[in-house]
């Protein structure tokens, strides 16, 4: 004999059965990604550009092109601990789960509550006074199965799912963008401490240079060769060295402060030992405009935020249809229990109800305009996100190549200036020349030195600037499709635990 299926269990698979068979249409505009002016080549064309095109981009972590062993073990940490990257990662899996609650809304949703209920009548209501129960005492035993599911004939669920899913999107780019940004934060503090470090340096071999040149003042003052006004300006002017080198401190520690928050650790638990920048920039791949789109993740955010805004215009425009809600309920109810999985014990009943809003105010019509601004917003926001990417290319183009430029001459400078102290001490040793000249020369030759160590910071800085500006190691295939952007944080906190 072929077994029956019991009641319930087609009951319930009728009503997931409806989706299938009443989802019919989706209002709302259908995406397509806004276009935007793309130049061909960047106004800049320097050294930077290699010849072949697939070596065009930056590849990896994108500081190791620095070779500095130090600096590749700081950016390590920034992932794991930095803890603007850990709030944006937490509210990547904040989005994603998000679009689990809206993919919800395909399927029915079914309860079950069962039940036991024992009741007394007043025996005083009764015919003879008995209420025909044992003891006077009535049974109930309930097992029912509810459903209820909202048919998404407009496409009002399916647009919510897009929206969702969009967002997420957009929430794992903002997350790379983050991580980006506080890498190059965390290059540009590093630099610019090491070339601290190289001005302390200049600096101490400066003092020591200007206590020869008081001894020797002092020498020739006590000589009677030089005056006491030459001994003053010589201790004047070894002071000054000392107060600019003591001065550094303060830049220098508050960029140590500033590496050690952004690989997470406090402020006093945290130092760097001095070592003098020697780095120069290594030669960055640039690449055509037109790759730029895909490589920074802040552009895949804002672009993703379009996407995003144009399925809501969707979830508005649904408001204007009716929508049909189908419940039912089905289930086992006896008053005795040996009896209550009997096939007379079965109950059930099926409806579906459509609601339309006749009236309210134009608020359908305002949310609906509200979200088509809410997307031309979005498309403007796009757009000018493409433009600064643009601009903060050719910055870093045309600032390289300008910085490079004034290197040259800066060191040229510090020669000539080199020379002319040089010339100014023998002078003044050999008795025809006063030891102004010398103040003025040494005053010179420092600052020129400084200069040169103060650009070539600049040119190292200016390097990650680019990097950051093409989008470092990124790369838009990373980003997780629509389809599975809710099954990514899984894994991601799966890496983060074995992390910690």
């Amino acid at each position: 004999m072929k077994a029956k299926i019991p009641y319930p269990i087609r009951f319930v698979a009728g009503i997931m059965a409806l989706p299938l068979l009443l989802a019919s249409c989706m209002v709302g505009p259908d995406y397509s990604q806004p276009t935007t002016a793309v130049p061909t080549a960047y106004k800049e064309q320097g050294p930077w550009k290699k010849a072949q095109p697939k070596d065009d981009m930056i590849r990896g972590p994108w500081w190791e092109m620095y070779h500095d062993p130090q600096l590749n073990a700081l950016e390590a940490q920034v992932n794991i601990s930095n803890q603007n990257v850990l709030q944006a990662e937490a509210q990547f899996r904040e989005a994603a789960a998000a679009v689990k609650v809206a993919r919800a809304g395909l399927f029915p949703t079914i309860t079950a509550n069962p039940a036991y209920t024992a009741s007394q009548s007043s025996q005083s209501l009764t015919k003879g006074g008995s209420s025909g129960g044992k003891h006077g005492v009535n049974s109930l035993y309930n097992l029912p199965l509810q459903a209820t599911y909202m048919v998404d004939v407009w496409g009002a669920v399916r647009r919510s799912i897009e929206a969702n899913s969009t967002t997420a999107q957009a929430s794992f780019a903002a997350l790379e963008n983050a991580r980006l940004s506080y890498q190059a934060t965390l290059a540009e503090d590093y630099f610019n401490l090491r070339g601290i470090d190289a001005q302390e340096k200049l600096l101490q071999t400066t003092v020591i240079s200007y206590q020869k040149y008081l001894e020797l003042t002092t020498n020739r003052y006590k000589s009677g060769i030089a005056s006491q006004g030459d001994v003053a300006q010589s201790t004047t002017q070894l002071d000054n060295a000392k107060a600019q080198l003591i001065d550094l401190g303060v830049a220098r520690a508050q960029y140590e402060h500033a590496i050690a928050t952004l690989i997470g650790k406090p402020a006093s638990q945290f130092s760097l030992g001095k070592l003098p920048l020697a780095a120069t920039p290594p030669r960055i791949p640039v690449g055509v405009p037109s790759i730029l789109l895909e490589r920074r993740p802040d552009i895949a955010e804002a672009e993703r935020n379009v996407a995003s805004a144009n399925a809501s215009i969707g979830v508005a425009t649904a408001a204007y249809y009716p929508s049909i809600t189908i419940s039912g309920v089905a289930g086992l109810e006896s008053i005795q229990l040996s009896q209550l999985f009997s096939g007379p014990s079965f109950f059930w009943s099926v409806g579906p109800v459509l609601a339309q809003t006749l009236f309210n105010g134009g608020a359908t019509h305002g949310q609906v305009q509200e979200a088509r601004a809410n997307y031309e917003a979005t498309v403007a926001a796009y757009r000018q996100t493409v433009l600064t990417a643009f601009q903060q290319v050719e910055d870093g183009l045309s600032g390289l190549r300008i910085l490079a430029d004034e290197q040259v001459v800066a060191e040229e400078a510090v020669k000539s200036s080199q020379q002319s102290l040089d010339i100014a001490t023998n002078l003044y040793k050999a008795g025809t020349q006063g030891y102004l000249e010398v103040i003025v020369a040494n005053a010179t030759a420092l600052s020129d030195q400084l200069a040169s160590v103060r650009i070539q910071t600049n040119r190292m800085t200016t390097s990650v600037l680019l990097v950051e500006a093409l989008g470092g190691g990124w790369d838009k295939s990373q980003m997780p499709g629509p389809a599975g952007v809710a099954d990514v944080p899984q894994a991601q906190t799966k890496i983060d635990k074995s992390r910690k």
